[in-house]
């Protein structure tokens, strides 16, 4: 029993640690690879006594599948289960490592080539006031087509050209993060969440669009119009022309060409996945091996070291490894609480706690800021099955409320959202700044779009 209640206590120290990342001087990935294998290894060393006092919620489905083992002492069985569970979890998370290490990859090739010099060259704004609203609105739409992770690396990308001092940034960077989520929420496709609910049945895509775009606007104009006043009326706009002439020597056709094919592989994944399933991470992998194909025959023959590094094995070497470790450490420690049946009981809680479903949606946003969102959302939905009719019906209030919560409320703290973490790896923004500038913005937001559903 000790060690049961000893996994939720040492996540919540590891969330801590991740948070006060500054304080403790170390790396949020290594707090947060730590915490996943300490949990882990914690339900190796009392896999039979997991069983015992708690049998998994899968465990009868696991039997089920493989009657051959069913025989087998308790000790080998568990030890089954476990390992059955770490892979198909690991299977898991790599698909989403995997979309996130080539969404970074495309977009670093696009930005090596100077791609995205044709987008921000289009953006006329010269108060940084003024540029935030655009990039936010620019943002939250983007969101809705492309979902909110590839979103977020685009627009930072972009934001890095126009507002090369990292000070000021930061503040753009956040509201991105905040904006991302708001159109998501709103999107079948603008977050995995979303996605989760749209493949299962749970709403309907024309149902969240219409339903959603209003409240997930209030989410969006709240905070915006708030963040407005942390920047200096009289700041400027002054665009970064150094990479641009250190790129001069790039043929403009190839330009506009890597930019289109690296933009429109992220546009693809959604629609490939829905219309022949080919899963996301597979989807983004296909840009990359275009862009690859693309470049390697390009500069193959060249002698330029310049040009050379705009190849792909090149680009690999300029991306943030440890926010891809960062992701397998929150993920993995995630799945370790659902397979020993952590979330499920937290599920059950809140349905005795609350019995009105808005309440339990609003609940879970808010949890969603520091736990995995796909996470309680996967939960949910294996909680409150599909009815024909009734509460938990499709497109009902409690199945719509869940996709602006989760998506949402994960940006109420920057860890709480796959955009907000990306973000945060990106530009190096740290814990504390966000909860204590954009944390009760995001909050205000919030709330107002639950009062404009509602």
């Amino acid at each position: 029993m000790f060690f049961y209640y000893l996994m939720p206590v040492i996540f919540i120290l590891g969330i801590l640690g991740i948070a006060f990342e500054d304080v403790i001087k170390v790396n949020k990935a290594a707090t947060a690879v730590g915490m996943s294998i300490l949990l882990w290894l914690i339900f190796l060393l009392n896999a039979e006594h997991f069983f015992i006092i708690n049998p998994p919620q899968h465990i009868n489905e696991f039997i089920s599948a493989f009657p051959e083992i069913a025989s087998m002492p308790l000790h080998e069985l568990s030890f089954q289960f476990l390992e059955l569970k770490l892979i198909r979890g690991i299977g898991d998370v790599a698909t989403t490592l995997f979309f996130v290490l080539g969404s970074m990859a495309i977009i670093d090739i696009v930005d090596s080539h100077g791609g995205f010099e044709v987008l921000s060259s289009s953006i006329k704004a010269n108060r940084q006031r003024k540029l935030l609203c655009i990039l936010s609105i620019i943002t939250f739409f983007m969101s809705i087509l492309l979902g909110n992770l590839a979103t977020v690396i685009v627009m930072i990308s972009i934001a890095r050209k126009l507002i090369p001092e990292r000070t000021a940034r930061l503040v753009f960077s956040c509201m991105i993060i905040i904006a991302s989520n708001a159109g998501g929420s709103c999107s079948p496709i603008g977050d995995v969440t979303t996605l989760l609910l749209w493949t299962g049945g749970n709403i309907s895509a024309l149902h969240q669009i219409s339903t959603l775009i209003l409240p997930s606007l209030a989410m969006l104009f709240v905070p915006m119009t708030l963040a407005i006043f942390m920047i200096p009326k009289e700041a400027v706009v002054t665009p970064d022309e150094t990479k641009l002439l250190l790129q001069s020597g790039i043929n403009p056709t190839t330009r506009k060409a890597v930019l289109w094919i690296g933009l429109g592989s992220l546009a693809m994944v959604p629609i490939l996945q829905t219309l022949i399933q080919l899963p996301p991470f597979m989807g983004v992998l296909l840009g990359l091996v275009l862009l690859w194909i693309i470049t390697d025959r390009k500069y193959a023959d060249s002698q330029d070291e310049t040009l050379q590094n705009l190849r792909v094995q090149r680009s690999f070497s300029r991306l943030d490894i440890s926010t891809i470790f960062f992701f397998l450490g929150i993920l993995m420690s995630v799945q370790a609480l659902i397979v020993t049946g952590q979330l499920g009981i937290l599920a059950t809680f809140l349905s005795k706690t609350f019995t009105n479903e808005t309440y339990i949606a609003i609940v879970l946003g808010i949890l969603s800021s520091f736990l995995d969102n796909v996470a309680l959302v996967s939960a949910t939905m294996g909680m409150y099955p599909l009815q024909e009719t009734g509460v938990f019906a499709a497109d009902s209030t409690f199945w719509t409320l869940m996709a602006y919560c989760a998506v949402c409320g994960g940006g109420i703290l920057i860890i709480g959202s796959a955009a907000g973490v990306t973000v945060m790896g990106m530009e190096k923004i740290s814990f504390g700044y966000y909860r204590k500038r954009f944390t009760p913005l995001v909050l205000l937001g919030f709330f107002a779009g639950l009062l404009v559903y509602l």
